[in-house]
């Protein structure tokens, strides 16, 4: 990965100091998100349901990398950096990682999760790279299958298509909803074998070295979608660097009344909220008050019935970038920024 030892280095630097908060003992990184990002996104997982395959205990003398001894020889080999690899601690495959890690007093990593937060939200120079990759090459998998869509398709098989898409890129799909026009009343809707019928809607997080993309398509039959793409906005303007999290979060929720909705229209999903290394991290609520930084990636949701706007964004010093693009999807500009909108059904613009 270019520039990826580069980026080590500050990354060791930001985690010395969440340790010197916490009084300079040991911390454990346990977390698929928090190992990924300090090892410069190695895949930590073999079942995406499993826990991860390591754990890593930064201290005073360095890192040290428990790895599970039936992956270690895949991770070194494939997935590590060199410096990495010649700290491996190879560990039994009936113990856990985490707790083979655990073994010697240390801080637990839900004990710093906060700060831990705040270390990975400034992306680095080459996470940027890599995530610019992944946006594009996730959107551009949106569009080669739904262009090809149709309102006779199966939901199951738009998923089975959205899916391979991915994984021939090398994209993990972690999350692949889709909802027919009959199901649109389900906020995660999970693939059925019904049809699309008159309009769809198709969300994704795909990761890859670490990162996720998020992002929702819509194909079918055209709706106003610029009252929502309001809403998101309000998200946008109140996420600037300096801002809590919280506050963005009052300020975008409070624009569903502005924007036509029923004011408590948030309260029937979550909103979203800063990206990366997980899903969301953290999920934004009123009580979450990170602060915001510039290079942070964010992903807010806003949602409505048979409505919903999502993609991937770095916050630029210059303002805001979409990541998950692709110029062939139709879209509009809504206050300087492109976004967008339902994709009919054939292809056409």
């Amino acid at each position: 990965m270019a520039g990826a030892s580069e980026d080590r280095v500050e990354k060791q630097e930001r985690v010395a100091r969440v340790r010197r908060e916490l009084g300079g003992e040991p911390l454990l990184l346990t977390s698929h998100e928090a190992v990924s990002w300090y090892l410069d996104g190695v895949r930590t997982h073999v079942s995406s349901a499993g826990p991860p395959v390591l754990a890593v205990r930064a201290s005073n003398d360095g890192d040290a990398l428990f790895v599970a001894d039936n992956e270690a020889d895949r991770l070194i080999a494939e997935e590590l950096l060199p410096e990495d690899a010649e700290r491996v601690i190879r560990v039994p495959w009936w113990i856990p990682p985490s707790i083979a890690a655990a073994e010697q007093p240390a801080v637990a990593e839900a004990e710093a999760a906060v700060p831990l937060r705040a270390a990975r939200a400034r992306l680095l120079p080459g996470e940027r790279g890599r995530y610019r990759a992944l946006g594009r090459e996730t959107a551009e998998a949106l569009t080669d299958v739904l262009g090809g869509a149709g309102p006779a398709e199966s939901e199951r098989a738009v998923a089975a298509g959205v899916s391979a898409a991915l994984v021939a890129r090398g994209i993990d799909p972690l999350v692949v909803l889709v909802a027919g026009a009959a199901r649109q009343a389900f906020r995660h809707p999970l693939p059925t074998s019904g049809v699309l019928g008159a309009r769809a809607m198709v969300v994704v997080c795909g990761r890859r070295d670490g990162l996720i993309a998020n992002a929702t398509r819509w194909v079918g039959e055209p709706v106003d979608e610029e009252p929502l793409l309001g809403v998101e906005r309000a998200f946008l303007d109140a996420s600037a660097p300096g801002a809590r999290l919280s506050d963005a979060f009052a300020a975008g929720t409070a624009a569903y009344a502005r924007f036509g909705f029923d004011a408590d229209e948030w309260r029937r999903h979550h909103q979203g909220g800063p990206t990366g290394y997980a899903g969301r991290d953290p999920r934004a609520t009123a009580s979450t008050d990170d602060v915001t930084v510039e290079h942070q990636a964010f992903a807010w949701n806003p949602t409505a019935p048979g409505l919903k706007v999502e993609d991937t964004m770095l916050l630029a010093p210059e303002g805001w970038e979409v990541l998950t693009v692709d110029d062939r999807w139709p879209s509009v500009e809504y206050e300087d920024l492109q976004r967008p909108i339902t994709r009919p059904y054939g292809g056409r613009r």
